[in-house]
């Protein structure tokens, strides 16, 4: 009796449902798809010959069949492992048998295997297609590139580094790579840098502690050359247009905007945030220092509790589970919208990071306490934290944004909104914010 239910060749399911056609030479011929497993299949599938026998036992992670490919017109190679079909018929007593297989269903262990194609109806290939390595084999040295990375990558979380810098360096390493360079040595790599014209100096200077951190752990060493990172102030900001980016931006990238601003941290340690770092009942956050820092604890505005509290609660995480480069990225796109609507190119300057140095600045210009800032920034050594001190020399004339308040709970606000107590006239209390 001839079983006419359609059954899944991978899992042997009846759970098949119809997936649109493909076109063949044939026609069009109908798709299916398996619920259960996802294979997609169709009637005609790619059929390659082989001989073989029954293992004795199912196991899916193991090959079913010992093959070799059939002698005849086809042109083929030697293939050092069997082909994993999976049949319900007893090929044992068979000299040949023709196993099918859809042409995307082969396993992943299959991938690196060359189909047996007739001469009259193989594609031509090009010397650049002829030339092609297999994914992750440097066409130059023939080494195992991706294994390299990802050794370094793994080694440099052994030994403490924090995520963001194995990521920065990773990528570094990788970048030298795909601009030619030998990682094992030291003089090809010292070339690829010369010739790169349009790195700057501090940037060249980071791609050699890379390389250096590769070097090491590998166990070689090299003599670096002599490039410099050259200090430049930060871009600093007016409020108001980090106000701006506040207001115009979405919910979660203000949010993650507005505390950076009042506290000051690096996007990383704002990013790992959880609500568990909320204390509603003082109304402060616990910040988890990252790089070496100290953990800090801060008081936090009406405004940034209640823009916290519209972000919905899916993870144990603050910003979820998106990746910090998708926050950034986010960013950078609704910045560069903002700043054409604005008229204000200066906005795009306005990174993650220019929010902490302008949350120093300001902090010194009101305390003139380095210490302070010191604490602030959560900074161990004091020369991390000096450089804000050749940034207050503001002129007398600055301008400043002048607020009255008759009641303490007036006066509450505005210091929460970061104005400073000025003096008292007329039985009302001045306070002032530079613009």
């Amino acid at each position: 009796m001839v079983d006419l239910i359609m059954r899944c060749p991978e899992c042997d399911s009846t759970r098949i449902y119809k997936d649109g056609f493909r076109d063949s030479k044939m026609g069009k011929e109908q798709r299916y798809l398996c619920r259960v497993c996802g294979y997609r299949f169709s009637k005609s599938s790619v059929k390659v010959n082989v001989t073989g026998k029954i293992s004795e036992s199912f196991d899916p992670g193991e090959n079913h069949h010992e093959v070799r490919v059939a002698s005849g017109d086809a042109a083929h190679e030697k293939v050092d492992d069997c082909l994993p079909f999976v049949s319900r018929e007893d090929v044992s007593s068979h000299d040949i048998s023709i196993a099918e297989k859809s042409l995307y269903g082969l396993p992943f262990y299959n991938s690196k295997r060359q189909l047996c194609a007739i001469p009259k109806e193989a594609k031509k290939l090009d010397t650049a297609t002829e030339n092609k390595t297999v994914a992750g084999i440097s066409p130059t040295t023939g080494q195992n590139t991706n294994g390299k990375i990802i050794g370094f990558l793994w080694w440099m979380k052994k030994q403490g580094y924090a995520d963001s810098t194995v990521i920065s360096r990773t990528q570094t390493v990788k970048r030298l790579q795909r601009l030619g360079a030998t990682l094992n040595d030291p003089e090809s790599v010292k070339d690829v840098i010369a010739q790169q014209k349009n790195w700057s100096g501090g940037r060249k200077f980071n791609v050699i502690m890379a390389y250096s951190t590769y070097l090491q752990m590998i166990g070689a060493s090299w003599q670096p050359p002599k490039y410099r990172k050259i200090s430049k102030l930060p871009f600093i900001p007016l409020e108001a247009e980090i106000d701006q980016l506040i207001a115009a931006t979405s919910k979660r990238v203000s949010t993650f905007l507005q505390i950076l601003k009042e506290t000051g941290a690096r996007s990383g340690e704002a990013y790992n945030l959880k609500w568990t770092d909320l204390d509603y009942n003082n109304c402060t956050i616990r910040i988890t220092p990252e790089k070496g820092s100290n953990p800090r604890i801060f008081k936090l505005s009406p405004k940034l509790v209640a823009m916290i509290n519209n972000i919905q609660k899916t993870t144990e995480k603050i910003f979820g589970s998106a990746k910090i480069r998708s926050i950034r990225r986010s960013y950078q796109k609704q910045r560069k919208r903002i700043a054409n609507k604005l008229g204000n190119p200066r906005l795009n300057q306005i990174t993650f990071h220019t929010l902490r140095h302008w949350k120093a600045t300001m902090e010194y210009h009101k305390t003139k306490d380095i210490l302070h800032v010191m604490r602030l920034l959560g900074n161990k050594r004091i020369q991390n934290t000096l450089k804000y001190t050749q940034l207050i020399e503001f002129s007398e004339h600055d301008e400043y944004v002048c607020k009255t308040a008759r009641t303490t709970d007036e006066a509450k606000e505005l210091i929460e909104s970061g104005f400073e107590y000025v003096c008292d006239m007329e039985q009302v209390k001045l306070f002032r914010k530079r613009k």
